[in-house]
Formats: structure tokens, C-alpha cells, sequence
């Protein structure tokens, strides 16, 4: 456990991190790993169907850890505070409604697939595909849940090891079975689907076994079960609005995914590799801001402001540096990485589509990084409605100029759109940021 009251800032932020980094790419790599190995050893059409399912499951996935988001906000200003028996009773009330709230998504999700994959527009060459996938890897939404709701309770109180260790054993048994399932056996899309789901289970037991015999401290006493209407009233505040968040986002890229799929299954099978890509550069400046997140709402909750702005803003600094660092990086690699993904006759126009997009990448992937920055910041002050705004605009100019530009520059326009929806939501961040910083001990 790590308490970010006392010490060195730069020394909590990075550390608390790295793990965190390594473990969400990790999250992404078995998951990467299934469009790699499908759309080498299965073709360009399985690789298609699971980018097309992609944005709908993370609609899902992301709206129910999204509770766990503002769950874990709340559980670190309590252990800030020293408070551990709400700490424990808010853990409690996010297990049992998250629960609840991931069976009552599944189940209509499963049975509405088809629908779904006809209002995206989905070419029929591919439907059936895209269907199936859908439909199993959707079963897993309650094991990622349980692990994302433990796993928020252990970040909370600064231990982000435990998790990467949960996801390092699962993505690489997922890896594995791929590998052999489908490279050797070559058993089809549907072992791709139920390896994942498989590897959401494995995680979800491990983050159990780990908060029962290793964190005891963490895991709710019998009578801390008892439903406490002012603990979970307070959850839920912090919880609800996340999701929110959390789902506003995968809302636009459905909607973006949508037009893709206009474009041809060349296009579609390039921005689902541009994708896998984008999530693993992205996933640092994600990761800092956790970070800023668990740093601010811990001393939120020991009552140091100073501490709060000075953290912030070495925050700032990691996001801007890092964002510099890997648009380098894409500038160089980026070919390579696309060619992982494709192979053969057709591997050709994929890679010149993900090349065209990724052109316009490595130039702005600092602007993520700064809004995701000052989202940390509005997570830990306890200020997340104005994250969900903040989400709301991005999305929303990002989408319409994809519609606006994606018919007339192609998969590139897509790229510009994103940066338009960064920016504009940079626009009202900053502002708003260094006007509650100035009346920062007002608010706690």
C-alpha cells in the first residue's frame, strides 16, 4: 500500500503508474492478441469482425468499470482520512450493485446482437461473424467487473503491483492458448472469443484469492455487508456519474465505428489495427492520470491543498513529456506495428490506410494527454460531472467531424476529428481547473 500524503511527488506519481501502465497494456495485449492472431491465422474478415465489435463491447465493459472508476475515488479520500470502516462498506455496496448492473447489461446486450450489428451497419459478408464474436466475449462482462471493482479497491490505497501481476498471468495464458487454438488447431473466431472470456475469469478469481488472503485488511466484515444507505448513496454519487463518462465515450466511437464501415473492409480492418495501436499509446497518459487521480483525492482527504496543486502540475509534466515520446516512436514504428496485424496479398492497402491515419497521430498525442491529465484532476477533487461534460464535447465534435470528413478524406479525416475533440475540450479543462484550484481550500 502506498500513501500519497507524505513524501515525494514525482516518486508517487511515476511509481504508482508504472504498474498501472504495464498493466492496462497487458489488458490490451490478450486482447490485441486475439486480432493479431485472428487476422493472420483466420483472414482480414475476422479481423474486421472483432474491430467492428470492439467499440460495442468497450460500451459495455467501460460503463460498468466506470463505477469502480468513482468507486476508487471515494475509497482513497477515505483511506486518506484514515477511515476504514467506510472504506470497507463503500467496497461492499460497488460488489453488490455492480453485479447486479453488469447481469441486467449482458443479458439484453446478448439477445439484441443481430439488431445491433445491423444498425451499424455492418456488411453482410461479415455479420454473421461479428455476431458470434459479440455474443460470447459479452459473457465475460461480470468477471471484468469483479476484477476492475477489486483491483479499483487495492489502487485506492496505492497498490498498483497486485493487478499488473493478475494481468501478466492472464495475458500471457491467453496469448498461449490463442496460439496454439488457433494457430495450430485452427479452430475459428469462436475459440478467440471464448479464450478471452476465459482469461476475464481467471483475473477476476486472482484479484479474489489475493484481497482474501493477502489484504485482509481491505475485505469487508460480515456486518459491513449489511446494505448502508448513506455509504452506498455516496458511491453510487462518485460511481454513476464515471460510468457515465465512461460510456459517453465508446457511445461516440460506435457512432464513428459506423461510418468506418462504409469505407470498405480495407478500411475497416486498417482503423481496427490504428486502434489496438492508439489504446496502447494512449494507455500512459491514462495511467498518470489515475495517478493524479489517487494522489489528489488522498490528500483531498487529509486535507492538503498545497500538496493537491503541486502534484497536479508534475503531473502535467509527465503527460506533456510522455506525449512528445511516443509520437516519436509511432513516427518510426508505425509500419511495423501495422504489419503485425495483416499479412499477405492484402496486407498491402491495409497498412497504406493505417499509415495514412497514424500521420496525423503522432503529432497531436499530446493533447490527450493533457486532457486526460486535468481528468485526473476533476476525478480526485470529487469534480466528476465535469469530466462527463468535459467527455461529452470531446466526443461530440470528434464524431461529427469524422461524418463531416471521413466521405471526403478518408480514414485520415478520422485522425483530424480527433484532434478537433481534444482541443475543444482542452478549451473548457483549463479554465475551469486553475479557478477551482484558487478556492481549493474552500472545497475541502
Amino acid at each position: 500500500m502506498r500513501d500519497m500524503t507524505e513524501g515525494s511527488l514525482f516518486s508517487h506519481l511515476w511509481r504508482y503508474a508504472l504498474p498501472l501502465i504495464l498493466a492496462n497494456w497487458l489488458q490490451l495485449a490478450y486482447n490485441a492478441a486475439d486480432s493479431m492472431i485472428a487476422g493472420r491465422f483466420i483472414g482480414r474478415q475476422a479481423l474486421a469482425a472483432e474491430g467492428i465489435a470492439a467499440p460495442v463491447m468497450n460500451l459495455v465493459i467501460l460503463a460498468v468499470s466506470g463505477l469502480c472508476i468513482g468507486a476508487g475515488v471515494f475509497m482513497s479520500e477515505r483511506y486518506g482520512s484514515k477511515d476504514m470502516v467506510s472504506f470497507r462498506k463503500s467496497l461492499s455496496a460497488i460488489l453488490k450493485a455492480g453485479i447486479l448492473m453488469s447481469f441486467a447489461v449482458m443479458i439484453p446486450v446478448i439477445l439484441l446482437t443481430p439488431l445491433i450489428c445491423d444498425a451499424l451497419s455492418v456488411p453482410a459478408e461479415i455479420h454473421g461473424l461479428s455476431t458470434v464474436y459479440m455474443r460470447i466475449t459479452f459473457l465475460g462482462v461480470p468477471f471484468t467487473f469483479i476484477y476492475n471493482a477489486l483491483a479499483a479497491a487495492m489502487k485506492s490505497v496505492g497498490d498498483s503491483k497486485r493487478p499488473l501481476r493478475f494481468l501478466a498471468i492472464c495475458s500471457v495464458m491467453n496469448i498461449i492458448l490463442d496460439l496454439i487454438l488457433l494457430g495450430v488447431f485452427h479452430l475459428g473466431i469462436v475459440t478467440s472469443a471464448l479464450t478471452t472470456v476465459f482469461a476475464e475469469l481467471v483475473s477476476a478469481a486472482l484479484a479474489a484469492r489475493c484481497m482474501l488472503n493477502e489484504m485482509k485488511e481491505l475485505v469487508p466484515r460480515k456486518e459491513e455487508w449489511t446494505a448502508d444507505r448513506s455509504i452506498l448513496k455516496k458511491v453510487m454519487g462518485y460511481g454513476l456519474p464515471a460510468a457515465l463518462q465512461q460510456a459517453v465515450q465508446p457511445i461516440g466511437k460506435v457512432l464513428i465505428q459506423s461510418q468506418v464501415n462504409m469505407l470498405g473492409v480495407s478500411t475497416i480492418a486498417a482503423f481496427s489495427a490504428v486502434s489496438r495501436i492508439d489504446s496502447f499509446a494512449l494507455i500512459p497518459e491514462q495511467s498518470i492520470a489515475a495517478s493524479i487521480a489517487t494522489l489528489i483525492a488522498q490528500n483531498r482527504g487529509a486535507k492538503k491543498p498545497e500538496r493537491i496543486r503541486r502534484g497536479f502540475f508534475t503531473g502535467i509534466a509527465l503527460e506533456i513529456a510522455y506525449g512528445i515520446f511516443i509520437g516519436i516512436v509511432i513516427l518510426f514504428s508505425g509500419r511495423y506495428l501495422l504489419s503485425l496485424f495483416v499479412k499477405g496479398s492484402e496486407a498491402a492497402e491495409v497498412i497504406q490506410e493505417g499509415m495514412a491515419y497514424l500521420s496525423v497521430m503522432i503529432f497531436i498525442y499530446t493533447l490527450p494527454g493533457l486532457t486526460n491529465g486535468f481528468q485526473g484532476y476533476c476525478r480526485g477533487a470529487g469534480r466528476i460531472p465535469v469530466t462527463i461534460f468535459c467527455t461529452f464535447i470531446q466526443i461530440s465534435l470528434r464524431t461529427l467531424g469524422t461524418y463531416l470528413l471521413a466521405a471526403r478524406t478518408g480514414i485520415r479525416g478520422i485522425a483530424f476529428a480527433s484532434g478537433i475533440g481534444w482541443t475543444a475540450m482542452l478549451l473548457f479543462e483549463i479554465p475551469y481547473v486553475l479557478i477551482h484550484m484558487k478556492h481549493m481550500e474552500e472545497q475541502i
